[in-house]
This record gives C-alpha cells, structure tokens and sequence, in this order.
C-alpha cells in the first residue's frame, strides 16, 4: 500500500488543526499525521519544512505544495480537491493558528 500525499503536521487538542483534519475527512483525503512538539521553539520539523514554527502545515507531495495556516490550508485544499470555497468553515473558527 502506498503512502498518502499528503502529510498534516499538527499539535494534539489544536482547533486549527482539528478545522484542517475535518476538511481532509470530509473530502474524503488520506494523509498522515505527524505530531509535533508543543512547544513553539521547539517545532524545528515544521520550520524545515514550511520556514514557520506554526500549525498546522501540510506537505502534499502531489502536487508539490507546502503551506501552513488553516485559513490557506482549507481554501487550498478546496480548491485542489473539489470542496466548495467556504464548506470548510465551522462556526466559531477565528483567524490565526498556533
């Protein structure tokens, strides 16, 4: 069985990450998790791969894209994957991520 693409990069208990994972699930994506470390200095996997220590971030080897916050990450992957522009979008969501 191969790999999925995709790759979400997230903290335990995030509501960004929790909005990123809702979106992966509702359009029917498979990806992986990676837990990374709570603390914030200590992400230095995340900084590798996106330049920021924020989650989440996703790594999607199909089509080459790397990018974290959840506001981007959901229009992204609704975009990319056939969702409607604002589905993604639970009531109380507030701009900014850990």
């Amino acid at each position: 069985m191969s790999q999925p693409a995709i790759t979400l990069y997230r903290l335990q208990a995030c509501p960004y990450c929790e909005r990123v994972v809702r979106v992966l699930d509702r359009l029917g994506l498979s990806y992986r998790s990676r837990y990374v470390e709570p603390m914030h200095s200590e992400r230095n996997v995340v900084k590798r791969i996106s330049g920021k220590r924020s989650v989440p971030a996703i790594v999607d080897e199909g089509t080459g894209v790397t990018m974290s916050e959840s506001g981007n990450i959901v229009d992204y992957l609704e975009r990319t994957y056939g969702g409607t522009a604002n589905a993604g979008t639970a009531e109380g969501d507030v701009g900014g991520d850990a």
